[in-house]
């Protein structure tokens, strides 16, 4: 993108400068469709190669993309993963395994997924449990030997 004047306020470097994505998108765009800019000029200004930016012309054509759309963010929390926490790195500090502590959790009525077990294990710095015998393993029921 070309340097703009030093003497530009805020303001105006917000429009000039554009940082997000979706904003450098808009600004590409209205400066060739309103402001008539060649797309050899727009591609300079906004730091595109000629050929993506026909490409963002195209799509926007055809699309018609809401720049000014608000995401809706998710939840920052997991509630269910942060009430289990300290059992669940008691359980292992115990050496017991994802599975044994998945079943244990869901028998005190507060089931949690491996998956979301191993999440909480991975982030407290825990390593996989090595592969275990049949004989090593706590007691659970066990099939009978014909």
């Amino acid at each position: 993108m070309k340097n703009p004047p030093d003497d530009l306020t805020l303001e105006a470097r917000f429009f000039l400068e554009p940082t997000s994505p979706a904003q450098r998108q808009y600004e590409a765009l209205r400066a060739y469709f309103v402001e008539r800019a060649s797309t050899e000029e727009v591609s300079r200004r906004f730091n595109y190669t000629p050929g993506s930016f026909r490409v963002l012309c195209h799509h926007f054509r055809r699309e018609k993309p809401d720049f000014f759309r608000e995401f809706k963010r998710g939840p920052r929390s997991q509630p269910k993963k942060g009430a289990v926490r300290e059992l669940v790195l008691a359980m292992r500090k115990q050496s017991l395994s994802i599975y044994d502590i998945e079943s244990t959790l869901k028998g005190k009525g507060t089931p949690l997924s491996c998956t979301a077990i191993w999440e909480i294990l991975r982030e407290a710095g825990f390593s996989r449990l090595p592969r275990r015998g049949d004989e090593e393993r706590p007691g659970s029921v066990q099939p009978e030997v014909a």
